[in-house]
């Protein structure tokens, strides 16, 4: 019990440092979990996913990539924008470590700015799928991209996003469901 208390009070001090510093949103402003909770949660949903890089890659293949996402996903941009999320920063970094490419599909329009957002902040990416002109839907947009980079030859081992869409449409073998809280984060 002792250590429940201290853990949640440190947490706690956490959450309002942050939200004193003006670096994270306070969970009231939005009806969203807090800052603390969403890494947490970020953290649960990608436990294991180097050691399943490491096998998987283990097992061999051509053109071995991880595809991911990047609002609320590699990049927290509801609770910070512009920084990137560590463990799906810390997972690419792995990927890439084992030959593996990193590939983006995104519902931005630019995909110039979608790297450089990226790259800014430490991802290794090789190469970034954004939104054509008249794609309405984000899901549209993520199946049109994984279809490309798998006509160009890539085997997707691996996609991590945060909504549903993300993951419509397969053509990868595992998905990283990252939360978002019944499609409140985009």
């Amino acid at each position: 019990m002792r250590k429940t208390v201290v853990t949640r009070t440190a947490a706690c001090a956490l959450a309002c440092a942050a939200i004193a510093a003006g670096t994270a949103e306070p969970a009231s402003a939005s009806g969203l979990p807090s800052f603390e909770t969403w890494l947490a949660d970020v953290h649960q949903a990608m436990a294991g996913g180097t050691g399943y890089l490491d096998t998987r890659v283990s097992r061999g293949g051509s053109k071995l990539a991880i595809v991911t996402d990047i609002d609320n996903t590699a990049l927290e941009t509801h609770y910070r924008p512009g920084h990137a999320t560590q463990d799906v920063l810390d997972f690419t970094r792995h990927a890439k470590s084992l030959g593996v490419s990193v590939l983006v599909a995104s519902f931005r329009s630019d995909a110039s700015d979608a790297k450089e957002a990226l790259t800014s902040v430490g991802y290794p990416v090789d190469r970034v799928c954004v939104r054509k002109s008249g794609e309405q839907h984000a899901t549209d947009t993520k199946q049109r991209c994984r279809r490309e980079y798998v006509a160009a030859g890539y085997t997707i081992i691996a996609n991590v996003g945060n909504r549903p869409g993300d993951f419509t449409g397969g053509n990868y073998e595992k998905g990283f469901k990252l939360p978002d809280y019944d499609e409140q984060l985009s």
